[in-house]
C-alpha cells in the first residue's frame, strides 16, 4: 500500500494530524480528503487540542496547480477551513519552511499558529492570476488589518515569521517543532475569537481607491491584484459568510481566465527550462572560488550575485584604481540590499569578507570558474581568456558573458574547450533573474550542468541556448527593434510606438528602453554586422544618425527623447521627429498612420516570428525557453505568458496576418517561420 498523505495519531490527550505529500505538501484532492476525515475524527474525540504539522522541508506550500484545469473536486478547501475553525477542539498550526496559499489559509483557520523563526509566509495566488479561495481574503484582514492584508495578498510576496508575529498573525516563534509545540499545547492559553467572527476595521472607500491606483500602476494590465483588493474590501464591508461566498466565486472564475492560464504556463515553463533533458543524471563540478574579469556595472553585478550565493569572488581589473572602484560598486549593491531589507548587516559583512580585487591574473590560479565581463570586443575577450588559461587549472571552467559574439571565436586556441561556455547575465546582474547558458559544440555536459547548477544557486533562471548572433533574447530584441524602426520610417513616431507597447503591458517601449540602456551598444553591434548584412534587407539609419549626433540616451540627456537636468522623464523632441520625417522624405516614403493595435500587433508578430525561427533552427530547445527568456530578460508581460504562448492563445492566424503585412511592407527583409508562413 502507498503512503497515506494525511495521518492522525492520538496520544497523551492530543491529536497529531500530519500532512505528508512531497515535495511541498500541496493541498491536492487526496490531502483534502485525508484532512476532512481527520477533522471529523478530531471533532468527536476527547483530546484537548489538535496539532497540524507537515513532514519534509516545509509546511503546506500551496495548492496542486495541476488540478486547476479540472473541475473543482470535493472536499473543497474553504469547507475544511471552516470545519477546523468551528471544531470544538482547538487546532494548532505548527509551521516551518514556507506557509503559502492554501497552507496559509489552513493556518488562519486554526485557533493558534506557531512557527520556527525562519519560516516564510505568503499568499502568492495573484502570481498565477487568481486570488485566495479558502477564506484568505476574508480572515486575514479581520486578523491583521486591511493594510497588512493588502501588502501580503496583493503583492504575492513572501514575508518572514517575525513580521507575521509583529502583525499578530503568528502567536509564538518557537525553537523547535517538538518540545516547544508540546509545551504550548500543555498550557493552552484561552482560545481566541475565530478570525471569521472578528470585525475588520474599514479604512474607508478613499483608502481603497488610493490603493487601487497604486496597484494599477504596478500591475500594468494584470487583473488579479486588483481583484484581490476588491475581495479584501468585502471583508471590511460585509459579513464573513457573504464575503467568503463572493471570494470563492471570484476564485473559480479567475481560475479559468486567460491571464491565469498564461501565468500558470509561465510558472511551469520556468521549472521545465531550468532542467533540460540532456543534463539528466549529469553531475556538476563544485564551484566555490570565482574570478570575475571586469569591474564595471555588469562585472560587479555578477560578483554581487556570486557573493550572495556563498562563493568567494576575486575581481580582476586593469589597475589598482579600477579594482578599488569595483569593490566600491559591489559594496554599493550590498548596501542597497540592506536598505531594501533583503540582507542583514551580519550577512553583508560576511559577503564583503569573501570579496577581493586586484590587477594580477595570478590571483585566478586556484579559481573554480572565471567569467569575463569586459568590453564587447572579440580581441579584448580573446586576450582575457588567454591570460586566464595561462594560470588557471586546465579543468577550471571559463565563461564568457558576451551578448552577441560567437563564443567559438572567443575561446579559439584555448586548451580543453570542453570547459568553455557562455553565461550571459542580464543587467543589473545581481537583480535580473535570467541567465542564458550558451553551449558550444565542444562544451561538455558536465560544464553545462555546472553552469545550470551555479545559476540556480544564484537564484537565477537558466535557459539553454545554441549559438547565433544575439543568442535567444538579443536576437529577438534585434528583430523587434528593426520592425519598430521600419514603422518610424513609414509613419510612426517614437512616443506612439512606446505608448502602444506600454498599453500592451511592457514596462516601457523600445525607444524609452534604448535611451535607458544607451544607444551606443546597439550602434556598435550594427556596425559589426554591416559586413555580413544582406544588401537586400531594408536598413533604416535613423538610430545611426542619432548616434552620430552623440545622442546616446539618458546619460547624454539626449537620445530618442530629450531629458531635463536631473530628470529621467522622456520629453518629445521636435528635432528627432523632424529627423524622422526628413528621413522618410529622403527615402521617398509616404508616411502613414498606425493605430496602437497595429503597432503592437506588428511588433509582437516580428518577435514571435523570430522566436519560432530560433526554435526551428534548434537554437532554443522549445517555445517555453523563448517565453522564459522574454519574460525574465526583456519585460514581456508575465500575464500574457510569453510571446510564443501569447501567439497560440491569441490565434496563430491573427499573428501570421500581422507578420505577412510586416513582410509585405519591407520586402526581402524577413524570413518567415514555418509557424507564421
Amino acid at each position: 500500500m502507498g503512503r497515506e498523505p494525511v495521518t492522525l495519531e492520538i496520544r497523551d490527550g492530543l491529536a497529531f494530524v500530519t500532512i505528508d505529500n512531497p515535495p511541498v505538501n500541496a493541498t491536492s484532492q487526496a490531502v483534502r480528503a485525508g484532512l476532512a476525515e481527520a477533522v471529523q475524527k478530531v471533532t468527536v474525540s476527547k483530546v484537548r487540542a489538535a496539532i497540524l504539522k507537515c513532514t519534509g522541508r516545509t509546511f503546506v506550500a500551496g495548492g496542486d496547480i495541476s488540478e486547476f484545469d479540472k473541475p473543482a473536486a470535493e472536499p473543497h478547501l474553504p469547507d475544511l477551513c471552516n470545519a477546523i475553525e468551528a471544531s470544538p477542539v482547538p487546532w494548532i498550526a505548527a509551521m516551518h519552511g514556507t506557509v503559502l496559499g492554501g497552507g496559509f489559509e489552513l493556518a488562519l483557520s486554526c485557533a493558534f499558529r506557531l512557527a520556527l523563526p525562519d519560516t516564510r509566509f505568503g499568499m502568492p495566488e495573484v502570481n498565477i492570476g487568481i486570488i485566495p479561495g479558502a477564506g484568505g481574503t476574508q480572515r486575514l484582514p479581520r486578523l491583521a488589518g486591511a493594510e497588512t492584508a493588502v501588502e501580503i495578498i496583493c503583492s504575492g510576496g513572501m514575508f518572514a515569521a517575525p513580521k507575521m508575529w509583529d502583525a499578530g498573525i503568528v502567536d509564538l516563534l518557537m525553537d523547535d517543532l517538538g518540545d516547544a509545540v508540546l509545551a504550548f499545547a500543555g498550557k493552552l492559553p484561552p482560545r481566541p475569537e475565530p478570525a471569521s467572527q472578528r470585525k475588520a476595521l474599514n479604512p474607508g472607500s478613499e483608502w481603497f481607491a488610493a490603493k487601487r491606483s497604486e496597484l494599477e500602476k504596478k500591475a500594468r494590465g494584470q487583473h488579479s491584484p486588483l481583484q484581490a483588493l476588491e475581495a479584501i474590501e468585502w471583508a471590511c464591508t460585509m459579513p464573513f459568510s457573504e464575503g467568503q461566498k463572493r471570494e470563492r466565486e471570484r476564485f473559480l472564475d479567475l481560475r479559468t481566465s486567460d491571464q491565469s492560464k498564461a501565468l500558470r504556463h509561465a510558472f511551469f515553463a520556468e521549472r521545465q527550462v531550468a532542467k533540460p533533458e540532456i543534463l539528466k543524471g549529469v553531475e556538476a563540478r563544485p564551484v566555490e572560488r570565482i574570478v570575475v574579469v571586469g569591474g564595471g556595472l555588469m562585472g560587479t553585478g555578477i560578483a554581487t550575485a556570486c557573493l550572495g550565493a556563498g562563493c568567494s569572488v576575486h575581481i580582476l581589473e586593469q589597475n589598482e584604481t579600477g579594482a578599488e572602484a569595483a569593490i566600491g560598486r559591489v559594496k554599493a549593491n550590498i548596501d542597497g540590499a540592506i536598505k531594501r531589507g533583503k540582507l542583514s548587516e551580519e550577512k553583508a559583512a560576511a559577503q564583503m569578507a569573501r570579496l577581493s580585487a586586484g590587477c594580477e591574473y595570478e590571483a585566478a590560479r586556484n579559481a573554480d570558474l572565471a567569467v569575463e565581463a569586459v568590453f564587447e570586443d572579440l580581441q579584448v575577450k580573446k586576450d582575457t581568456f588567454s591570460r586566464l588559461a595561462a594560470v588557471m587549472p586546465e579543468h577550471a571552467i571559463l565563461a564568457t558573458n558576451t551578448s552577441y559574439i560567437d563564443p567559438r571565436l572567443i575561446f579559439e586556441g584555448i586548451a580543453n574547450s570542453a570547459r568553455c561556455l557562455g553565461l550571459h547575465f542580464f543587467s543589473p546582474a545581481h537583480i535580473m533573474k535570467l541567465v542564458e547558458i550558451v553551449q558550444m559544440p565542444e562544451t561538455s555536459k558536465q560544464t553545462l550542468a555546472t553552469g545550470f547548477t551555479l545559476a540556480s544557486r544564484l537564484k537565477k533562471i537558466p535557459v539553454l541556448s545554441g549559438i547565433c548572433d544575439g543568442f535567444i533574447g538579443n536576437r529577438m530584441l534585434a528583430a523587434y527593434r528593426r520592425q519598430a524602426d521600419y514603422m518610424l520610417a513609414d509613419g510612426a513616431l517614437p512616443h506612439e510606438v512606446d505608448a502602444a507597447m506600454r498599453a500592451f503591458g511592457m514596462p516601457m517601449g523600445p525607444y524609452e528602453l534604448q535611451d535607458l540602456t544607451g544607444l551606443q551598444i546597439a550602434w556598435a553591434n550594427r556596425k559589426r554586422q554591416a559586413a555580413t548584412r544582406d544588401p537586400r534587407e531594408r536598413y533604416v539609419t535613423i538610430a545611426d544618425r542619432l548616434c552620430e549626433m552623440e545622442r546616446f540616451g539618458q546619460r547624454s540627456a539626449m537620445g530618442w527623447y530629450r531629458y531635463e537636468a536631473g530628470s529621467k522623464k522622456p520629453l518629445h523632441d521636435p528635432a528627432v521627429e523632424a529627423l524622422i520625417t526628413r528621413y522618410s522624405a529622403e527615402q521617398g516614403i509616404t508616411r502613414q498612420a498606425f493605430s496602437p493595435e497595429e503597432i503592437s500587433g506588428r511588433l509582437i508578430a516580428a518577435m514571435v516570428n523570430e522566436g519560432a525561427l530560433i526554435v526551428e533552427e534548434g537554437i532554443a530547445c522549445s517555445a517555453d525557453d523563448v517565453d522564459v527568456v522574454k519574460l525574465h530578460g526583456y519585460g514581456f508581460p508575465r500575464w500574457r505568458g510569453g510571446p510564443m504562448f501569447y501567439a497560440q492563445s491569441r490565434g496563430i492566424g491573427e499573428i501570421a496576418g500581422f507578420m505577412q503585412s510586416v513582410a509585405a511592407q519591407s520586402p526581402d527583409s524577413w524570413k518567415l517561420s514555418k509557424l507564421l508562413s
